[in-house]
C-alpha cells in the first residue's frame, strides 16, 4: 500500500466510530505514521487516544485525503468543520451511508474530486466489500488512491454509476445482517430436531462461515457448488426443494428483502 503522498500532506479522518476506527488500525498496520493523521470526534475512544494521531487539533491546510466516516444523522453538525478544505487540493472520500456526492458538492464545490463509498460491517475484522464512485473531479489517481485507502478493509469495487449505491446498500451493505439472521434461525432449527443450543450454534456459525470461504476460494460458481453437493434424493435435494421453492423459498424472499432495503436507502438519500 503506497501511502506516501498520504503521509506527506496528511490525512483528515472526520468520524472515528467503528468503521473510522477499522480503517484507520488498517492504514497505521500498513505503516502510515501516527503523526500523519488528523482525526475529528467529538467523544475520542481509548484507543484513539492511545493511537498517536492528532485528536480535535486544527487541521492541516491542504491535507491529502479527507475522509468522511460519521453516521449520516450526524453529517450537518460534522461538514463545516471541513467546507474550507473544499475545493480541489484535497480529495474527499465519503463512507457515510445515504449522503450523495451532490450533497457534498453543495458544501465543498463542484471541483472538489468526491468519492462516494459503501463499505460495510466485517470490514472490523479486514473482511469488507467496498463499492466506490466518483464524481467528474475525480482522477484515476485518486481513485486508485481511494480504494487504496479502503483495502485496508477488506476488497474494493468500482460501480459505472452512483444510483447502483442503493442495490448495493441493499446487497452488501445490509446483507451481513441477513447471514446473521440465517445463522441464527439455522441453529434454531438444528436445536428442534433435538441438538443442544450451543452444538447447534456452533454448527451453523462454521457451516456458514466454511460455505462463504469456499464459495471464495473456489473457481466454480455457487449454483455449481450447490449441485455438486446434491446427491439424486439425498438429504441437501429434500432441504432444497423448501428452500428453492419458486413461493415461499429464498428465491422470492431475498428479492423482497433487497427490494425493500434499496427502495429504504433512495428514500434516505432523497432525505
Amino acid at each position: 500500500m503506497d501511502m506516501s503522498r498520504v503521509a506527506e500532506q496528511g490525512l483528515v479522518l472526520l468520524g472515528c466510530g467503528k468503521m473510522g476506527s477499522a480503517m484507520l488500525a488498517g492504514w497505521l498496520g500498513h505503516g502510515l505514521p501516527a503523526s500523519s493523521v488528523w482525526v475529528i470526534d467529538p467523544f475520542p475512544s481509548d484507543w484513539l487516544k492511545s493511537s498517536g494521531v492528532n485528536i480535535n487539533t486544527p487541521l492541516p491546510e491542504a491535507p491529502a485525503v479527507v475522509l468522511v466516516a460519521v453516521k449520516p444523522q450526524m453529517m450537518g453538525d460534522a461538514l463545516p468543520a471541513i467546507t474550507a478544505l473544499g475545493g480541489g487540493r484535497s480529495l474527499f472520500v465519503s463512507v457515510a451511508a445515504g449522503t450523495s456526492i451532490s450533497t457534498f458538492e453543495e458544501v465543498l464545490g463542484q471541483k472538489t474530486p468526491i468519492v462516494r463509498a459503501m463499505p460495510n460491517t466485517p470490514a472490523a475484522i479486514r473482511q469488507g466489500i467496498t463499492a466506490l464512485i466518483g464524481n467528474s473531479a475525480v482522477s484515476d489517481a485518486d481513485l486508485a488512491l481511494a480504494e487504496n485507502l479502503l483495502s485496508a478493509v477488506g476488497e474494493t469495487v468500482r460501480l459505472q454509476d452512483e444510483a447502483q449505491i442503493d442495490a448495493v446498500t441493499g446487497l452488501s451493505g445490509s446483507g451481513p445482517a441477513y447471514v446473521f439472521h440465517l445463522i441464527e434461525t439455522l441453529a434454531a432449527a438444528g436445536q428442534a430436531q433435538g441438538l443442544p443450543h450451543d452444538l447447534a450454534m456452533r454448527l451453523a456459525k462454521s457451516t456458514v462461515a466454511g460455505a462463504g470461504a469456499l464459495a471464495m476460494a473456489s473457481d466454480e460458481d455457487p449454483s455449481q457448488l450447490r449441485v455438486n453437493v446434491t446427491s439424486p434424493n439425498g438429504t441437501t435435494q429434500a432441504a432444497l426443494e423448501v428452500l428453492m421453492h419458486d413461493e415461499f423459498g429464498f428465491p422470492d424472499l431475498l428479492h423482497r428483502a433487497v427490494k425493500a432495503a434499496t427502495d429504504r436507502s433512495k428514500e434516505l438519500s432523497r432525505g
